[in-house]
């Protein structure tokens, strides 16, 4: 009789989890099919795991909850200055125009953070040592970050933060 009761279970949990994957599948299609969807902003940020939480938070809290693109690449505006390779930068720049053309995005938001392993191994490892130093690093390749969206896309805001082990956002 126990054997009966497993297999019924699992196959109610088939039939379940079909229906959600099929349910699922439908919903996303739906909306991928509507002519006017379209991304508020393409947000830019470290691949670091310590900060997810923090970054989701603050997009919902700035009124971009699921209404924004992702792309996640090491050190975040340092994937614009070919680090940790020159294939960053060009993902990055393929990624925006994608976003810009399907998704109709109005603005870039790209999210720096304190202590980033990239930043450390392209500089110095002890930089998350001297805060001033760091955030003045940051602001360099945000600023570059900054004009080369700008120059290529004129039309786009662009948007600039610091984020703190905290979970703070300094504005830059």
């Amino acid at each position: 009789m126990s054997n009966i009761c497993n297999c019924q279970r699992r196959n109610f949990i088939k039939l379940f989890l079909t229906g959600s994957v099929g349910l699922s599948y439908w919903l996303s299609s739906s909306l991928l099919a509507q002519a006017d969807y379209k991304a508020k902003a393409l947000v830019l940020s470290c691949i670091d795991f310590r900060f997810i939480d923090f970054e989701q938070n603050f997009l919902k809290d700035n009124n971009l909850n699921h209404q924004f693109d992702w792309l996640s690449l090491a050190g975040a505006s340092l994937a614009l200055a070919d680090f940790p390779s020159h294939a960053d930068t060009v993902v990055f720049w393929e990624q925006l125009d994608l976003s810009y053309q399907l998704h109709h995005i109005e603005k870039v938001i790209i999210l720096d953070h304190q202590d980033c392993g990239a930043y450390g191994t392209k500089f110095d490892v002890k930089l998350s040592e001297n805060p001033v130093q760091e955030l003045s690093i940051h602001q360099q390749y945000l600023s570059k970050a900054k004009s080369g969206i700008q120059e290529k896309y004129p039309n786009l805001e662009v948007e600039l933060y610091f984020v703190y082990l905290d979970g703070k956002f300094k504005k830059l």
